[in-house]
């Protein structure tokens, strides 16, 4: 069984919700469905954060972990791995341009 911890954020208030699952996605359809008492007030939510853990006890210390992190320090989190993420896909569109013998856009193998 995979453990993981999660982040979602409120779309009514921008407020985050920290909390450990076996099945985030499923997890997040009941706080959107309002099974979820602490969050159910302030629907829709939108999942921001998945981490998988290599066991529960693990999934959650690092769920207590991460309710200590901040408003601010969640965006700036956020920020930072969404401008990594365009920076390597900059970095691979300029190699793929650089070196287009690497790419195929038919398999080569059978």
């Amino acid at each position: 069984m995979s453990h993981y911890v999660y982040i979602i954020q409120s779309l009514a208030d921008d407020s985050y919700y920290k909390g450990y699952s076996a099945d985030p996605i499923k997890r997040v359809t009941q706080h959107n469905e309002g099974d979820c008492r602490y969050t159910s007030g302030k629907t829709p939510w939108k999942l921001v954060y998945v981490e998988l853990c290599n066991s529960k006890s693990d999934a959650l210390k690092r769920e207590k972990a991460l309710k200590k992190y901040s408003h601010v320090y969640i965006e700036v989190r956020d920020a930072s791995v969404k401008i990594l993420q365009r920076s390597l896909l900059q970095e691979e569109a300029r190699f793929h341009s650089n070196h287009p013998q690497f790419f195929h856009a038919e398999p080569t193998c059978a």
